[in-house]
Formats: C-alpha cells, sequence, structure tokens
C-alpha cells in the first residue's frame, strides 16, 4: 500500500503543476534565507557601528568586520539544516495543487474541493515550520550525547513529523480536520512508516528539495487507500474542509 502510493507519486513527478510548486518552494525559501541574513548583517553592522570596547582591551574597531564576515558563515551553515524544513513549510502553503494534480490524474470522479482559506494555510504553515526547526533543535542535541543513535533519531523523529503533517494535508482536503486527525490516529503505524520512507532521502542535497511534494502526492494516494478500503468512489467533502 505504501510503496504503491509513492510509485505512483514518483511518475507523476513531472506534472507541470508538481513543478510549479517545486519552483515556489524553492524561490521563496531562498528569498526568505536571503532576507534573514539581510536582517541578521544590518543588526551585526547596528551594533557595532560605533565600534565595539572589551574589557582590558578597550575599543576593537575589527570586532564588527569580524562578526559581519562570521555571520556569513552563520548563515551559509544554517542554509544547510533550515533549506528542507523551510521549504517544507512554505511549499505546503501549495499543497493543494499537487493533491489536486493526483486527483484529477488518478480519481477523476471526486467532485472538485474548495480551496482552503490562504490565512488558515499560512498559520498552519507557521505552526509547521515552527515544529520543524524546534524538534531538529532538540534532535541536534541528542545526536550529540546520542552519537550512536542519530540515523535512528534523525529517521523517527522526521518520519513522525513529515507523516503527521502530509497526511493531516491530505485527508482534511476531503474530511475535515477533527475526522482527519481521527484517521490519522488509527492509522498511525501506517503514516509514520511513510514518513520514514519520506524522510530518506533528506539528506541527499538538492533531491530533499522535492520531498514536500513527493510526501503530499503519496499521502493523498495513501488517504484514499486508508478512507476507502473497500473501492468506493463516494468520498464526500467535508464542511469542515477548513485548514
Amino acid at each position: 500500500m505504501i510503496l504503491t502510493s509513492f510509485f505512483k507519486a514518483l511518475s507523476q513527478l513531472p506534472d507541470p503543476r508538481f513543478r510549479r510548486v517545486l519552483m515556489l518552494g524553492i524561490g521563496l525559501t531562498v528569498a526568505l534565507l536571503f532576507g534573514a541574513y539581510a536582517g541578521v548583517l544590518w543588526l551585526v553592522q547596528t551594533v557595532t557601528a560605533d565600534g565595539i570596547s572589551l574589557p582590558w582591551i578597550g575599543e576593537v574597531a575589527w570586532l564588527g568586520d569580524l562578526l559581519s564576515w562570521g555571520s556569513v558563515g552563520l548563515m551559509i551553515v544554517l542554509s544547510v539544516f533550515l533549506m528542507v524544513p523551510v521549504a517544507s513549510a512554505i511549499t505546503s502553503l501549495f499543497l493543494d495543487d499537487v493533491a489536486q494534480a493526483v486527483e484529477d490524474v488518478h480519481y477523476p470522479h471526486l467532485p472538485q474541493v474548495p480551496r482552503g482559506d490562504f490565512w488558515e494555510g499560512l498559520r498552519d504553515t507557521v505552526n509547521f515550520l515552527g515544529v520543524l526547526i524546534g524538534a531538529n533543535i532538540v534532535a541536534f542535541v541528542l545526536y550529540a550525547m546520542l552519537p550512536f543513535l542519530s540515523v535512528p533519531i534523525f529517521f523517527a523523529l522526521n518520519g513522525y513529523l513529515l507523516g503527521a503533517e502530509y497526511f493531516q494535508l491530505a485527508a482534511m482536503r476531503r474530511i475535515g480536520r477533527a475526522e482527519a486527525k481521527i484517521l490519522r490516529k488509527k492509522h498511525s503505524g501506517k503514516v509514520w512508516i511513510a514518513g520514514c520512507l519520506m524522510a530518506l532521502p533528506l539528506s541527499i542535497p538538492l533531491v530533499n528539495l522535492v520531498i514536500p511534494i513527493l510526501g503530499a502526492a503519496t499521502f493523498t494516494h495513501l488517504f484514499h487507500r486508508l478512507y476507502l478500503p473497500l473501492g468506493s468512489t463516494s468520498v464526500q467533502t467535508s464542511p469542515d474542509r477548513a485548514r
């Protein structure tokens, strides 16, 4: 069931709507990271504009330049770790398009789903981004404390987060937020395993940027397989469809 959903999603990657979401997600992510760096650089320059005085040393004129160049290195390092979670969160704003593309091709009998409220989607995106970053910061501490368990921790954590988020997004388009949570908990094992499958390419540069789209498509297939185990074609769009 999970592998079938994954390979169906993989086969649809050339879909123009998939590529559009990918480009939007990467473009906005790069813009956000550059904006964050500009903010850090402005802060450093503001703080060091009048020079910095250190105890027993006095005024150090070159410290501002050192901090400015140091901020470049810091943002490069942070971008390596933040690119995927930020791209995942931003791309989730456009995952309706991915899910709709999947349903148009594989489930054309289903009624159209009205788009969710943009501000509700933005709120969910910010929440998801906060959870992803916070959880991975905690994970870095665990990696340092338990290096021999770093790989299992990475896959267990990111598999859970990706699985829960993408299944929730796919399910609540059709059955609403409340019922989507119930369905996710009922099939938590399958959702977690599918999430771990999505986590596998996270450590591969560039390939990891496709994960939000591949995840949304995979979990759209998985939702339909779990919600309609008997092959029924009577999925209803819940009035509680709000994101």
